[in-house]
């Protein structure tokens, strides 16, 4: 079939928390499709009968997106056009979608894609932090070792780096962030964006850590975590002359301690310099 009696995949973004961001094309084209593809069908009914839109909805979310792609491809290859949305804000933004896109890119199906809310780039435009170049890391991993790994390469990056974060999480993130990056790194956080209740609190990490950790309200609710990049001397820092240190010393220590000692010598942090010399041997 080819892509002129195919139908359309619409990606639409849906209200991060106040209904009135919901656009008046994304109305008209939820109204308006053969049937709605979301996250959880429950929340998403809601939504949309507050506009009054009774279409057909059923679930494509992370657990059953590869199974059923193939089945909404066929849909869209019989001439019906659909809608993609998630619990929240703009489709495969750290939701579900991107196999279904993929494939619809792949076997010629027209994809439209809505702008709309997201809280990436709400939260991004009012934390005043640089944006002309950014980041988007998504979720840090749950478990604590692996989180300190990934912010410890994350150390030396100097564009803004914005992650999301849930409220079961956010002081044990916030804590490794302290670790790892140190407690004077500028953080900016948002929380609850667009509700009634959205709070953006900015400072160094400590002082946002604190400001968290002393009132139990802050720890509710969703979170964006908008960190400052690199500062220059960190980036500057002669990193294959700590390297070879590193190697000097690793013929009297372990790697941990010798990464450590090159990190004091040479002015560079202790996790970025282990996690280059790893990086190192695996060359």
């Amino acid at each position: 079939m080819s892509q002129t009696s195919a139908g359309t995949l619409y990606i639409v973004p849906t209200p991060i928390g106040n209904l009135g961001d919901l656009s008046p094309r994304a109305q008209e084209t939820l109204a308006n499709v053969a049937a709605i593809a979301a996250e959880d069908t429950r929340h998403s009914r809601k939504l949309l009968q507050q506009f009054a839109i009774n279409n057909e909805v059923f679930a494509l979310h992370e657990h059953n997106e590869r199974e059923r792609a193939q089945a909404v491809i066929e849909r869209l290859q019989g001439g019906d056009s659909l809608a993609l949305i998630s619990d929240a804000g703009t489709p495969l933004i750290s939701d579900p979608g991107y196999v279904l896109v993929q494939q619809c890119r792949e076997q010629g199906i027209r994809v439209v894609a809505l702008p709309g809310p997201c809280a990436i780039t709400t939260a991004l435009s009012g934390a005043g932090l640089p944006t002309d170049r950014f980041t988007f890391e998504g979720f840090l991993p749950a478990k604590p070792q692996q989180r300190r790994k990934t912010l410890s390469e994350l150390v030396a990056e100097p564009r803004t780096m914005v992650f999301y974060e849930s409220p079961h999480r956010i002081l044990a993130t916030l804590s490794d962030l302290e670790e790892v990056l140190g407690a004077e790194r500028k953080l900016v956080l948002a929380r609850e964006l667009t509700k009634q209740f959205e709070t953006y609190l900015s400072g160094s990490i400590a002082e946002v850590a604190a400001q968290v950790n002393a009132d139990s309200n802050q720890q509710r609710g969703e979170f964006v975590l908008m960190l400052a990049g690199a500062p220059v001397t960190e980036q500057a820092g002669d990193t294959q002359a700590a390297l070879r240190t590193v190697t000097l010393l690793r013929e009297h220590m372990p790697l941990k301690k010798a990464a450590a000692c090159a990190a004091e010598i040479h002015g560079l942090r202790k996790n970025q310099l282990y996690q280059l010399a790893l990086e190192h041997d695996n060359t």
